[in-house]
Parts: structure tokens; sequence; C-alpha cells
């Protein structure tokens, strides 16, 4: 990575690779939010949200709820499935947000992508983001139904003509792609993954004392 200075005009930038059906994603996203509302240098900083799917192979609507999902993937039983599921629905709920596992429905996240791709395009990402994470897990929108998309990107101001016509085209996808494509480049396994300024990374979904850390080093190495 670049360890060139940026310019004193040019924003700290972090880029967030992670998936709008990943519960460790929306916990990261808090916990960064909380780090930066601390940071004194917040209006300097521009967080720029990639894309990355958990599973590229999933179907438009799987099968099975959550709980089936993790007992097949991880060869668990439904106990400790619930148990694990209990346990990242506690974490999520000390940062105020509420996960309803029981309406959450689980499948592909590639149109929800692909709208967010667009989003960016309008700056409207983060209000975008926020929103499809907030329909998978506390309202059980199903986010591979492009109807529901259309609504929800309509929510934040963005077109929902424009929105559907994409949607129904191959708009986006090669950017969706792109994105996936260098987050295997940079070695990126799983996700939230966090790379300040193209100097260093921060993996999973830490404490937002861990990303205060993170925002002062990149602030310091950057000579700004």
């Amino acid at each position: 990575m670049s360890t060139t200075p940026i310019g004193a005009d040019q924003p700290l930038t972090i880029e967030v690779w992670s998936d709008v059906v990943c519960p460790f994603c929306y916990i990261g996203k808090r916990e960064l939010e909380s780090a930066l509302s601390r940071f004194p240098h917040r209006d300097q900083v521009k967080v720029v949200w990639k894309s990355f799917e958990l599973d590229a192979n999933a179907p438009d609507r799987a099968p099975h709820d959550t709980y089936g999902m993790l007992m097949e993937r991880y060869r668990i039983g439904r106990e400790e499935a619930v148990a694990r599921v209990s346990g990242v629905t506690q974490r999520a709920a000390s940062l105020g947000l509420k996960y309803d596992y029981d309406k959450v429905i689980v499948g592909s996240s590639f149109q929800a992508h692909r709208l967010l791709q667009y989003a960016k395009s309008k700056g409207k990402g983060d209000a975008m983001k926020e929103r499809l994470f907030r329909a998978y897990f506390t309202e059980g929108k199903h986010l591979a139904d492009k109807p529901t998309l259309v609504a929800l990107a309509k929510e934040v101001g963005i077109n929902a003509d424009e929105v559907r016509y994409d949607l129904d085209n191959d708009a986006w996808v090669r950017e969706v792609r792109a994105d996936e494509q260098e987050a295997r480049r940079l070695g990126v396994s799983g996700v939230p993954f966090f790379v300040f300024d193209r100097r260093f990374a921060v993996s999973g979904a830490q404490s937002s004392a861990v990303f205060r850390q993170a925002l002062e080093k990149a602030w310091e190495v950057s000579g700004k």
C-alpha cells in the first residue's frame, strides 16, 4: 500500500467491504460511526462502501431460515445455532440495533449490492447501506426482490424509475464484481473489512476504541 502523504485538501478514505446480510457488518458500521463521532477530523473522513457477497451462490430465496443456514454451513445442531444468533443479537442490541431473526429472509444479496452501487453514484451510498441493513435485519424485507429494492431506494430519495430500469438490465454488475475482485487481490476472506487510506486494515466488527486508534494512526501517517 502507498505511504505517500495525502494532500491537505484530500479526505482520509476508509474503504469498507461488507455485505448487507452480514450481522457483523451492521455492527461494524455502528462501531465505526461511534469512533468517527468522537474523531476531531470527522469532516475530513470519507467512508466508501464496497461490495462483498458472503455467499455468491445463494439462491434469491433460500429454503431455510437463518438457523437452518447456520446448521447446514457449519454442521452444528439447532441449539448451537440458536446460541450463536442470540449472541450476535445481544451485541447488536447493545449498539441500539434490533435484529429480528424470526423475520429474516435468507437469500442472495447480489441485487442489493447493485442498488448500493447505483446509490453511491448519486451520493446516497451511506443512506442506502443503512436502509438495506435495517430492512433485512429488523423488518424482514426480501433483498433479492426488485420491487422491494425500488421501494427502499425511493425512501432514501433515489429516483425509483431509474433504479427499476437499472435492476431490470445489467447495470452495476461490473462494479459489484470489480469490488469483489479487488477484495480477493487484497486477501479479504471475510467481512467486514476496513482499509484506512490504503495503508493498513482492520478486520472484523471491532470495538469503537479499535477504530478510533486506527483513525488516529491513519491521520498521523497521512501527514495532514
